[in-house]
Parts: C-alpha cells; structure tokens; sequence
C-alpha cells in the first residue's frame, strides 16, 4: 500500500491498471526484487512503467512482428519445462545484425518475453532461455543486442529469467562471453 500511495502521489502520471502504477502483481514482484526496499522499488518500477510506454510494450502484436519473427531466431516453445515454466528459444545462427533491423529484433525480444510470462502456470514466476549456438558465428555476435537484452530483463523484467541454458557453445562464443559477463550484472551466477 506504501509504493501504490507514493506512485499515486509522486508519479500521478504513470498509467494505471495493467503494467501500471496500481498493478498490485507488478508492485510485489518489484518490492521482492529490490529486497522490500520502498524506496528502490519505487525509482525501478517507475523507470519500468515509462520504458513500457516509451518502448510500446502495449502495442506489440504478432503482427507487428510478424517479419523478423519469420526468420525463426527466436520463439516461446509451445511447452512448459519439466519445471512448469515457459521456454524462450533463441537460435543464434540466425541472428544476422547487418541485415536485420535492431529496432524489429528488440520488438520481437520484448513481445517473445511478454508471450512467454502470459503463459506463466500459476504458482510460477519465472521462464527458461535456451539459446542454441550451433552454428553461431561472428557474423551473428551483436555487442549492442546483447546489451539491450541484459537491460530488458535486468531492469524491465528483473528476476523473470529463472535460467539460462547455452547449447554448443562453439569456440567462437567464449570471446564474446567474455565480453559480455560484466553486463550481466545480477544474472553472471547463471
């Protein structure tokens, strides 16, 4: 009640409802994430609501990315995990970064998350990556999308990714593994 009556009167103008400022689901999951810390949770939640509006988290739609999700580098398995929780794909093979555009890979990101956490079981709060690397090569390693990726579930979806699973990691990845591990602050430990 203390974070939903300071948004009310610190930040009337976050939307309301769903993914809003009075969203009692999305207020908990930020409290549980910034340790019940009132005041953290508040500053990540806010800067969550505007990223949603600025980003249109509400406007993405199958159709919408519909073209880059032809390409099949990412998808939600039409399957729960053997630990009830839903499985985001992404076959790096086929991420080509000097052909796609990084505007239409972050869409289709953000609306594979959001598809992935709508099929959430009840009871469960979290989903799997499995990002297959057979196959990746540095024509697919992308500094900048990987970052974005980091930030999205970092600050936007925090603690939603429960694991993460690599398959075949060639000798290529390591480099870029290593590259990227500082990003992923609170998530390395996967």
């Amino acid at each position: 009640m203390e974070v939903k009556e300071k948004l009310e009167k610190e930040h009337y103008d976050l939307p309301v409802g769903e993914n809003g400022r009075d969203d009692e689901d999305m207020i908990l999951w930020y409290l549980k994430d910034r340790r019940f810390s009132v005041e953290e949770a508040i500053a990540k939640l806010t800067k969550a609501i505007k990223w949603r509006q600025e980003f249109g988290v509400a406007d993405l739609s199958e159709d919408t990315v519909k073209s880059i999700a032809k390409t099949g580098k990412a998808y939600v398995h039409d399957f729960l995990d053997v630990n009830d929780r839903p499985v985001l794909i992404v076959v790096a093979s086929k991420h080509l970064p000097d052909v796609d555009d990084p505007r239409d890979n972050e869409k289709l990101c953000v609306f594979l998350i959001e598809k992935a956490l709508s099929k959430l079981p009840a009871g469960q709060e979290q989903i799997l990556g499995i990002f297959d690397l057979r196959g990746f090569g540095t024509k697919n390693a992308d500094l900048s999308y990987l970052t974005f990726l980091f930030d999205v579930f970092y600050y936007y979806y925090p603690k939603r990714l429960g694991e993460v699973l690599f398959v075949e990691a060639p000798f290529v990845f390591q480099p870029i593994w290593q590259l990227t591990k500082p990003l992923l602050k609170s998530y390395a430990s996967m």
